[in-house]
Order: structure tokens, then sequence, then C-alpha cells
């Protein structure tokens, strides 16, 4: 079994699902088969990318979730002056 990898959350450490059966525990019901498709298209060499986003994506995480959609908001801005 993996050793549980941890991260910082709201100013608490909380661990970070690592294998397959726990990162699709850990996700909302309505994300599993877009995981489970994610997992079963990744080639050998795209498999550690797949988890590393899957992983991080099971923990959620409101403080950088606000701060992706101000990225992203940022972003469409820019494109609507161009």
């Amino acid at each position: 079994m993996a050793e549980p990898m941890k991260t910082w959350v709201d100013g608490r450490e909380v661990e970070v699902p690592n294998s397959i059966p726990d990162i699709r525990a850990a996700l909302p019901e309505e994300r599993r088969a877009e995981f489970d498709r994610a997992v079963g298209e990744a080639g050998v060499h795209e498999i550690h990318a797949v988890m590393r986003h899957w992983m991080f994506e099971a923990v959620p995480d409101a403080e950088a979730d606000a701060i992706e959609q101000r990225l992203l908001q940022d972003e469409a801005e820019r494109r609507d002056a161009l």
C-alpha cells in the first residue's frame, strides 16, 4: 500500500488519496465516470499526470478554486479586449 500523501487546505493538513480506488471514492459521484474514462484512456506516459490531476481534484480547496476562477475570468477579459 502506498504511503499517504498530505497537503494543506484551509490551514489544516489533509490526506490526499493516492490510489485509483481511493481517488475514485473521494470524488463526487457525478465526477467518477469522467475519472474512470481518463484513467482508462491514459497511456503509460500519461498516467502520472492523470493521477496527479485527479488526486488534487479529490481534495476540495475553496481558496484554490477561487484563485483559479479569478485567473480564468482575467484571461477571458483580456481576450475580449483584443
